[in-house]
C-alpha cells in the first residue's frame, strides 16, 4: 500500500475568539450592550473584542465565565491560539520577503542540506525559515549585523573564488559544534603550556590528532572543532572568541596533509595567545586596516613557524640542506631530533624554496582525515 503524503493544514487567516463570543451572545439572545452592562465594560470594548481588535484578558475571561457560563480557560485558550496564529501569519509574510534575500545571499543551502546541517524543504518559505534558524537570527538584517562582518581571523587562499555566504555558514557551524564542548575558563598561560604538549602529537598517528587536541585544549578554555570546507570558501582555519572566557579554533582540513594541518592549527592558536585581548573585539576583514591585519598575520605565521621548528634549529637544517641534498632518511632523523613529524620539515623547506614542491620527499607527508 502506497502511503499518501501528509499535508499540514495551514490556513491563511486567523479566527478571533470574538466570533465565538458573538455566536454565544446570539444563541442566548443577549446583546452586546447587555453584556457590557453585566461585565461593567464599555460597549466599545465588547465590540472591539468581537471584531478581534481588542484582546480577551484573563480578567475579562473570568467575567465571561460568570456571565455566560463558558469556562474562562476556553476564552484564554482561544485568545492565545488567535494571537499565535496572527504571529505565524506575520512571520509567513516576512519570510516571503526574506526568501528573495536567501536566493541572492550566496549561502550554500544545497551543500548544507547534503551535510545534514539543515533539513530539506520544498517550499521557499520553509527553506528560508530553516536557514534563519540555522544562523540563530530572525531576519536578513540581523544576519548581516552578526555575520556580514566576522570577528574571526582566518587563513584563506586567495587563489579561489570566495563567497561571504559560504564563510558565514562555515563559521556558524563551528559555533554550533563548539556548544557541545565543555571548556574551562580561558587561561592564557595554561593554553600556552598546552601547545608545547600538543606539538608532540605530530609524532603520533594522524587519526589521533582531532580528539587529543580537543581534549588538551578544552581545560584551558579553547574549543577546537573540525568543519569541512564549503564551495567558494577556501578557508583552512579560523580563530575567534565565543565569549570572554571561551575561544574557538576551527579547522577545515584543507589539503589533508600533516604539514598544512599543524601550521594552520598553530597559526590560529597564535591569534588566541598573542592577540587574545585584541581578538575579543577586533574584526580582521577586508574593510579593516590592511597594515594591521598583515602585521597580525605575520606575527601568527612567525609564531607557528617557530613553534614547530625553532629558528636556531631551522638555521642548522638549512645549512645541512645547502651542503647535502636531503633524502628521506635525513629528514626523518631531523624530525626525530626535533620531536615532530617529518612532513612538517618537508613543508617548511618547500615554503622556503629549499625543496621543490614536486619532490619525492612528499611521501613523508601523511594524510589527515578530520571526518
Amino acid at each position: 500500500m502506497v502511503e499518501r503524503p501528509l499535508y499540514r493544514y495551514d490556513p491563511d487567516y486567523a479566527v478571533p475568539p470574538g466570533e465565538t463570543l458573538l455566536e454565544t451572545l446570539e444563541a442566548m439572545g443577549m446583546s452586546q450592550a447587555e453584556l457590557a452592562r453585566r461585565t461593567d465594560r464599555p460597549v466599545k470594548t465588547i465590540n472591539e473584542i468581537i471584531k478581534g481588535k481588542a484582546s480577551i484578558t484573563p480578567d475579562t475571561a473570568t467575567q465571561l465565565e460568570i456571565v455566560l457560563g463558558v469556562p474562562a480557560s476556553f476564552w484564554n485558550n482561544a485568545e492565545r491560539i488567535f494571537r499565535e496564529r496572527l504571529a505565524r501569519l506575520e512571520e509567513k509574510r516576512r519570510l516571503e520577503r526574506h526568501s528573495q534575500w536567501l536566493s541572492g545571499s550566496g549561502i550554500p543551502v544545497r551543500e548544507m542540506v547534503k551535510l545534514g546541517w539543515i533539513a530539506r524543504h520544498r517550499g521557499k518559505i520553509d527553506m528560508t525559515r530553516a536557514v534563519l534558524r540555522y544562523f540563530g537570527v530572525t531576519s536578513p538584517e540581523s544576519f548581516e549585523a552578526i555575520y556580514g562582518h566576522s570577528n574571526a581571523t582566518y587563513r584563506m587562499s586567495g587563489a579561489f573564488e570566495f563567497s561571504p555566504g559560504s564563510l558565514a555558514a562555515w563559521l556558524r557551524r563551528g559555533e554550533i559544534e563548539a556548544l557541545s564542548i565543555r571548556c574551562g575558563s580561558f587561561d592564557k598561560a595554561r593554553f600556552a603550556g598546552v601547545l608545547a604538549e600538543i606539538r608532540k602529537l605530530s609524532r603520533t598517528e594522524p587519526t589521533d590528532y582531532p580528539s587529543e587536541i580537543q581534549r588538551l585544549c578544552a581545560p584551558a578554555g579553547v574549543a577546537v572543532v573540525y568543519v569541512p570546507s564549503l564551495p567558494n570558501c577556501p578557508v583552512s582555519g579560523a580563530g575567534r572568541w565565543l565569549t570572554s572566557d571561551k575561544a574557538l579554533i576551527q579547522l577545515s582540513g584543507r589539503y589533508r596533509k600533516d604539514d598544512h594541518f599543524w601550521f594552520t592549527f598553530f597559526h590560529e592558536a597564535a591569534h588566541i595567545v598573542i592577540h587574545n585581548k585584541d581578538s575579543k573585539r577586533a574584526i580582521f576583514l577586508d574593510d579593516k586596516s590592511w597594515e594591521t591585519e598583515a602585521h597580525k598575520e605575520k606575527q601568527a605565521n612567525r609564531f607557528a613557524s617557530d613553534m614547530l621548528i625553532p629558528r636556531a634549529q631551522f638555521k642548522e637544517i638549512k645549512e645541512v640542506v645547502a651542503a647535502k641534498k636531503p633524502d628521506e632518511r635525513l629528514i626523518e632523523k631531523m624530525a626525530a631530533d626535533l620531536g615532530i613529524c617529518p612532513g612538517i620539515i618537508v613543508g617548511r623547506l618547500q615554503f622556503e624554496g629549499l625543496v621543490p614542491f614536486e619532490s619525492r620527499l612528499n611521501r613523508l607527508k601523511r594524510d589527515v582525515e578530520l571526518g
